[in-house]
C-alpha cells in the first residue's frame, strides 16, 4: 500500500511538494473545510472554493471547475469527491485520503452522538419536541431542494417533460430508481446523438463571481502533475485496493453471517446505493425511504426526516443521513448483540460502504478526465438525470409531507396502480403551523438552512415543554 501512497517522485523535505504546500499545512485547512461544511453541497463547493482558492490559491478557477465537472458526473457526495480530487492533486493519494476522511468525520461522529440521544432519550418531551422541529424545517428544506434544482436543470420542454415522468414513474408506478436513473442517462445519450440543442447543458453549480484566479497564478501552476498523468498500472492497483476495502467486509459478512442478516442487508443495499446516487441525498432518499420502511422495517416514516435533520444541522454530505437508516436497522434487529452496539457497528458499515467508493471513483477516474473535457454525450446525459432527479426530489417531499402533515394515510388501489394519500380529514395542526413558519423564514425573508433548523427546533421543544403550539 506504500507505493500507492507515494506514487510517482518522493516528496522534497519535510514533505513539501513542490508548489510549496506541506502536508501538515494541507491537513490543517482540510480538517477547516471539514468542519464548515454546513448547508448542503452548494455550500460545501461554496466554502472549499472560498479556503482553496480564493484565500490558499492553491488551484486556480478553471483546474476547480473542472474537477467539479468531473465530479457532478459520479455517484455519491460530489463536494466529498471535489475534496478528494484536490486533495490527490496536491499530495498524492495520501492527500486524497485526509481529504476526503476528514470531510466526513465531523458529520458521522456528530450524526453518531445525535442517534444515541435518539434512541435514548427520544421519549423525553425536549428532544422529542427538538425533532419534531427538526422535521418541520427539513419539509420546508426539500421543497427549497426541489425550486432551487428544478430552475436550474428544467430549461426546457425536453426537461421538464423527463422531470414529470421521474415523478409520475417513482410516484404511481413505483418504478426502482436505479431504473429511472438509467432510462434517463439512455434518453440523455440519444438527445447527443440526435444532435437537439434541447440536451445541451452548461457547467453545473457556479463557484464564485468575484476575480478570478487562473490555473497559471495557483501555487500547483497550468502544468499537470507528474503524478496526475494517466497510470494504467497504477489505476488498476489502486482499484483492487479500493474494491477489496469496499466489497471484502461485505463477502466476509455472507459467509459468516449469511444473506438475511440485518448486517449483510445493510452493508448490501448501501452499497447498490452507493453506485446510483447521483443528484445528491435527496434525490436518493425517496428510495432509500420506501425500502427502509416498507420493504426492511428498518425505521418509521417521519424517523427519515428526523434523521435528515441531523444531517442538515451537522457538517458533512447529506447522505450521511444513510448512516442514521443503518444505525436505527440494527438497533431494532440486533440479534444477539446490545442494541447499542448492533446499531454502532452498522452505523460504522453504512459509513464504510457509502463512501469507500467515492475513493475509488476518484482515484481510478482523475488522471483521464482530460479525455472526458467537452464530451457532449456525457454532458446530456447529466443534464438528462438532473431533470429526473427533479423528479424524484418531489416526489419525496409529497412523501414526507404525507406524512408529517397528516396523522393519517390510505393507499388507493387501480389494477397495478397504487398511490398513498392523505385522510384530509386528519390534518396534523402543530405540524402544518410550524411548517408555513419554515416556508415563510425560508421562502419570504431568505433565512439560511442553519439559522432555521435551530429555530424550528426551538419551537419543537417550546410545544412539547409548554403547549405553546
Amino acid at each position: 500500500m506504500a507505493n500507492l501512497v507515494t506514487d510517482t517522485p518522493a516528496e522534497g523535505t519535510a514533505g513539501v511538494m513542490s508548489h510549496g504546500i506541506s502536508f501538515g499545512e494541507a491537513f490543517r485547512v482540510w480538517l477547516r473545510v471539514a468542519a464548515l461544511s454546513f448547508g448542503g453541497p452548494a455550500g460545501q463547493i461554496a466554502v472549499m472554493h472560498r479556503i482553496v482558492v480564493d484565500e490558499k490559491k492553491w488551484i486556480g478557477e478553471q483546474r476547480f471547475l473542472h474537477a467539479l465537472n468531473y465530479c457532478m458526473l459520479l455517484p455519491g457526495p460530489e463536494a466529498q469527491q471535489l475534496a478528494i480530487y484536490i486533495g490527490w492533486l496536491m499530495h498524492r493519494t495520501a492527500g486524497g485520503l485526509v481529504a476526503g476522511i476528514l470531510f466526513v468525520l465531523p458529520g458521522f461522529l456528530s450524526i453518531l452522538a445525535l442517534s444515541y440521544v435518539y434512541v435514548v432519550f427520544g421519549n423525553v418531551d425536549a428532544v422529542e419536541g427538538m425533532f419534531f422541529g427538526l422535521k418541520a424545517a427539513v419539509l420546508a428544506v426539500v421543497v427549497q431542494a426541489v425550486i432551487r434544482i428544478g430552475g436550474r436543470a428544467l430549461r426546457n420542454p425536453a426537461m421538464i417533460a423527463i422531470a414529470a415522468a421521474a415523478f409520475l414513474g417513482i410516484f404511481v408506478f413505483h418504478v426502482p430508481f436505479p431504473l429511472i436513473i438509467l432510462v434517463a442517462a439512455i434518453i440523455g445519450l440519444a438527445g447527443a446523438k440526435s444532435g437537439s440543442r434541447l440536451f445541451q447543458t452548461g457547467n453545473g453549480h457556479k463557484a464564485t463571481t468575484g476575480r478570478v484566479l487562473a490555473d497559471a497564478d495557483s501555487a500547483l501552476g497550468e502544468e499537470t502533475p507528474v503524478h496526475a498523468r494517466p497510470n494504467l498500472l497504477w489505476s488498476l492497483k489502486i482499484s483492487a485496493v479500493m474494491l477489496a476495502l469496499w466489497l471484502g467486509p461485505l463477502l466476509l459478512l455472507y459467509v459468516f453471517r449469511g444473506g438475511d442478516d440485518v448486517f449483510t442487508q445493510i452493508g448490501v443495499f448501501f452499497s447498490k446505493m452507493a453506485v446510483v446516487t447521483f443528484g445528491g441525498a435527496y434525490a436518493v432518499l425517496a428510495y432509500v425511504a420506501q425500502e427502509a420502511v416498507q420493504h426492511y422495517g428498518w425505521l418509521r416514516p417521519t424517523e427519515m426526516l428526523d434523521g435528515l435533520g441531523m444531517a442538515e444541522t451537522t457538517p458533512g454530505p447529506l447522505i450521511m443521513v444513510l448512516q442514521f437508516v443503518g444505525f436505527m436497522g440494527a438497533y431494532r434487529d440486533p440479534g444477539t448483540l446490545d442494541p447499542i452496539t448492533a446499531a454502532t457497528l452498522a452505523a460504522m458499515l453504512t459509513t464504510w460502504v457509502t463512501f469507500v467508493p467515492c475513493f475509488l471513483w476518484i482515484f481510478l477516474g482523475a488522471p483521464f478526465i482530460e479525455k472526458l473535457r467537452g464530451n457532449a454525450a456525457l454532458a446530456s446525459a447529466m443534464s438528462a438525470i438532473t431533470a429526473a432527479v427533479v423528479g424524484v426530489i418531489l416526489n419525496l417531499a409529497i412523501w414526507f409531507g404525507l406524512h408529517f402533515l397528516f396523522t393519517e394515510a390510505r393507499i388507493h388501489r387501480l389494477g397495478p396502480i397504487w398511490i398513498e394519500l392523505p385522510v384530509w380529514s386528519s390534518p396534523a395542526l402543530p405540524s402544518l403551523v410550524l411548517s408555513i413558519a419554515a416556508a415563510v423564514a425560508i421562502f419570504r425573508f431568505r433565512m439560511s438552512v442553519i439559522p432555521t433548523l435551530f429555530g424550528c427546533a426551538a419551537a419543537g421543544m417550546a410545544w412539547k415543554l409548554f403547549g405553546i403550539l
